[in-house]
């Protein structure tokens, strides 16, 4: 009988993996405040010392909105719509912060542990075991 991924590796190893890869990233990610800065008011970009607010960003939106209903062939309103769309996404997701919540070295250690520990055990469990006698 084969093991995980078709070897001989183990069935055992790669389920213990795959539960320690689970737990040590669900552990990871609940420990991971994200917080933004984005909204109106704020600045997406420096440009030439002038801070382009996400408002900003909204009056070419505008111009394109009302060229493209006034003509949907003209391709300027789009450029301004879908470039005023791409500067507002860009600018949210720069504005985006990953910041770890306050816990002790031994909760860390831990999340570590189960989470690169279960990485080498799946990945392990997916090669050949040498037997030996």
């Amino acid at each position: 009988m084969r093991g995980a991924g078709g070897t001989e590796g183990g069935i055992g190893r790669f389920f213990l993996g795959l539960i320690m890869m689970i737990v040590g990233g669900y552990l990871f990610l609940h420990n991971i405040t994200v917080s933004t800065g984005f909204g109106f008011g704020y600045r997406l970009f420096d440009f030439g010392g002038f801070g382009i607010t996400s408002g900003y960003v909204l009056i070419p939106f505008l111009f394109g909105v009302g060229i493209i209903f006034y003509n949907s062939h003209n391709f300027l309103g789009w450029i301004l719509a879908i470039g005023s769309l791409a500067m507002l996404a860009v600018g949210g997701i720069t504005q985006t912060h990953f910041q770890l919540r306050h816990m002790t070295a031994f909760e860390l250690i831990t999340i570590l542990v189960l989470l690169v520990g279960g990485v080498g055990l799946f990945f392990s469990s997916l090669r050949q075991s040498k037997s030996v006698l």
